[in-house]
């Protein structure tokens, strides 16, 4: 039977928002293994604005998470503040900057950063129902700081980041590109793409594997 796979975006691109691949991989798997996506993201302004051909902010510009996400669920998604544990089977936040500059601050302040409080809100009430969530690439130390501890999450291998991590309370575990990590007890699968990938076949080996360990764990 088919099952409801949320997939939280934040933006459109890898620098001011959700990375265009690993949001791509993770529709594509959830439909080749015969499931339906239920697109959404926050109505809210991106922190800022990157041109993407030059790497550097674009300055006077501003954005619309929700609206710019559209752009890669092709028009079919929902305000995340309407969507609530009880509508989706399961929950996929890939990465990119967005991760990190939309739904949290973790970009800017590290361990110490704000989660979006319905992005919050969502985690909580998955958790609270025992339903799987996956994160990809940076998306995990965001799920780490929204969770408040006590969660087992991977970003890859950089020390840095993953200290900073571990400093919300979550523990860290080294993980290569291709493979991905289980917290059981927790019903959380992370996993870490561009954090290491060096092309976007390397990034699906490892997406392909931690969505189907998600929809698994249902």
């Amino acid at each position: 039977m088919a099952k409801k796979i949320g997939v939280v975006l934040s933006g459109c691109g890898v620098y001011d928002g959700a990375e265009i691949h690993e949001s791509v991989l993770t529709l594509l798997t959830i439909s080749k293994l015969g499931h339906r996506a239920v697109c959404m993201a926050p109505d809210v302004p991106q922190m800022h604005v990157v041109n993407h051909l030059t790497g550097k902010p674009a300055e006077g510009e501003s954005r619309n998470v929700l609206v710019e996400s559209a752009r890669i669920a092709r028009g079919e998604i929902q305000d995340i503040a309407k969507v609530h544990a009880k509508d989706i089977d399961a929950v996929v936040f890939p990465g990119g900057f967005g991760a990190a500059k939309n739904l949290s601050t973790f970009a800017v302040d590290g361990a110490d950063c704000d989660v979006n409080p319905e992005v919050s809100r969502l985690i909580a009430e998955m958790r609270a129902a025992k339903k799987p969530i996956c994160a990809i690439c940076i998306a995990p130390a965001m799920l780490a700081k929204a969770s408040g501890g006590g969660v087992k999450v991977t970003i890859g291998t950089d020390a840095g980041t993953a200290a900073n991590v571990e400093k919300t309370g979550a523990t860290h575990v080294n993980c290569p590109v291709s493979e991905f990590v289980v917290d059981a007890d927790n019903k959380m699968v992370t996993t870490p793409a561009y954090m290491l990938a060096k092309s976007i076949a390397e990034a699906a080996v490892g997406i392909e594997k931690a969505v189907k360990a998600t929809i698994d764990l249902i």
